[in-house]
Order: structure tokens, then C-alpha cells, then sequence
């Protein structure tokens, strides 16, 4: 069953919200992810994108969401500098150190670019790989908070004062099952489930290390009740994704569609995305407490 017109409008909404809101306060937290000053770029592509998404489909809404897609890929070659100065490391002990970062942050470069592939593709009505329109919808909303969100968050947590126990494999373990989603939408729902399993482990772990090591260094009671409901939605909210992937390779009962995007959607991009990217980036304005890059 595809979505309902409620859930669809509730996609659009969210994804419009990536798209102006996450993702450029994101880049905040990323040193060097976007050109100092050009930050009217990014939004002369992402205000015709999420305009896009409240037109019908056709060649009108596709063209608006073109912009989108040009400043998505030009986000996406950033990621390439991080890539080699981890593989440029004097030594393969600092190579090794610095990957988790590095591959944390070259996937939340990278995400919102098939985010907006998929968005362009939708717009025209156009089935990009033989996928649904819905399931298109579905993805640019995906890859903004599972991809972009969650992989800089991800990446945060792990480098968080110097290093924290268990923070890279939170940092790898986000790309990974971000990773293997992606592919298990190609190849089948087991690959999808086997992505769920390990994308949910690492989210998990950076909820325990918000919870256990970053909130309880911090002063600010903003900060230490955003960084607490980001950590506690996420954790409830992966439960429900490990169960919808679940539930297409065995029998166990899961959410409807339309109801995976307004619970599971929804609190993931209020409760998880926007309150973490508030969270850090209102450390990073307080002297001392600047977060580490990612």
C-alpha cells in the first residue's frame, strides 16, 4: 500500500525542512563543507527545491528542483578533500584514526545529492530505477535524516572531546547501514534488513554516548534537554525502522506505511534532527565548548 494524501503532504513537509533547515545548519558543524559567505548558494538551490514539492508533477515542478540537485553534487565533490587527507595521514596508526570521521563526513556531504536525485525524478513523475513515486518521496525524505543527519551527528558523538569509547564505530557504522539500505533497495529486502540492523546499532551507540558523555559535560540546560531528546527519540524511533525491514523478510507485524512516516518520519526530524543540529550547534557558540568536526 502507498501512501495516504495526509502522509504525502507530511513527506513534503519534511523533506522541505531538510532541505532548509538541517542541512544548512548542518554545514555549520562541518569545518569547510561549504564556501564561507556563499551560503546564499546553497539556498538559491534549496528554495526552488521545496517550492518543487508543493506543485503537481510535471516539467514546471522538476525544472525548480534542478537547482536543488546542482547544489546537492556540488556539496557532494567536497566530500572528496575529506576522503584524501585521511588516506594522505603520515601514518597508517593516524589513516586509521581519522577514517571513522572522514567516512561519517563524506556520507552527510554525499546523501543529500540522492536525496535530490530522487527529488527530481519525483517532481517529473518520472520512475528513477523502476521505484515507485512514493517510494522516490520516501528516499529524498530518507537520505536528509537517516543520510545527512544522522551520519553528522554520527561522526560528532565519535570525535566529541578527542575521541570517546565506542564513538568510531558509530561513526562507521552509520555509513555502513546507510550504505547497505541504499543497495538493498537494488538487491532485496534482506540486504535492507541486514542495513536497518547496522545502521540502528550505530545510532544507537551515539544515543548512549550522547546520554552517558556529551549531555552530562554540558552547562547549558537548552543543550542538555535537546541532547536528551534527540538521544531518547532516536533510540524508540530505530526501533520502529528495524521493524518495518524486519517485517518484509519475516512475519512480524509492522506500521503501515503512512503511519512509519508520521511516527517514525515525524520524531526523526523533529526530535532527532532538529533538536541534535540545534544541540551542536549551540555548543559550538559557547566559549570552551566548541564541538570537534566531524
Amino acid at each position: 500500500m502507498g501512501l495516504t494524501d495526509w502522509a504525502r503532504v507530511l513527506v513534503a513537509a519534511l523533506v522541505g525542512l531538510g532541505m532548509l533547515v538541517i542541512v544548512p545548519l548542518g554545514l555549520d558543524l562541518l569545518p569547510g563543507a561549504w564556501p564561507a559567505g556563499r551560503r546564499w548558494v546553497w539556498f538559491a538551490g534549496a528554495v526552488p527545491g521545496a517550492v518543487s514539492l508543493w506543485l503537481p508533477r510535471g516539467p514546471l515542478a522538476a525544472g525548480l528542483a534542478v537547482p536543488y540537485l546542482l547544489v546537492a553534487l556540488v556539496l557532494a565533490a567536497r566530500a572528496w578533500p575529506r576522503l584524501r587527507t585521511a588516506f594522505a595521514a603520515p601514518t597508517k596508526a593516524a589513516g586509521a584514526a581519522a577514517a571513522p570521521a572522514a567516512a561519517a563526513a563524506v556520507t552527510a556531504l554525499v546523501t543529500p545529492s540522492i536525496a535530490a536525485g530522487a527529488l527530481v525524478a519525483e517532481r517529473v513523475g518520472y520512475r528513477l530505477f523502476g521505484f515507485r513515486l512514493d517510494v522516490l518521496a520516501l528516499t529524498e525524505a530518507h537520505f536528509h535524516y537517516a543520510g545527512f543527519a544522522a551520519a553528522l551527528v554520527a561522526g560528532l558523538v565519535g570525535a566529541y572531546g578527542g575521541g570517546t569509547r565506542g564513538g568510531p564505530a558509530a561513526a562507521l557504522a552509520v555509513p555502513a547501514g546507510t550504505g547497505l539500505v541504499l543497495a538493498g533497495f537494488f538487491v532485496g529486502d534482506w540486504l535492507e534488513l541486514a542495513g536497518a540492523a547496522v545502521l540502528t546499532a550505530g545510532m544507537w551507540i551515539a544515543a548512549a554516548i550522547t546520554l552517558r558523555t556529551v549531555r552530562p559535560g554540558q552547562s547549558d540546560p537548552v543543550v542538555r534537554a535537546l541532547l536528551a531528546v534527540a538521544a531518547v527519540v532516536l533510540a524508540a524511533t530505530m526501533v520502529l525502522a528495524l521493524d518495518w525491514a524486519l517485517g518484509h523478510v519475516v512475519r512480524v507485524p509492522y506500521l503501515p506505511l503512512s503511519w512509519m512516516v508520521a511516527t517514525h518520519g515525524l520524531a526523526n526530524a523533529l526530535g532527532f534532527g532538529l533538536c541534535s543540529v540545534l544541540a551542536w550547534r549551540r555548543m559550538g557558540r559557547r566559549p570552551g565548548a566548541r564541538p570537534d568536526g566531524a
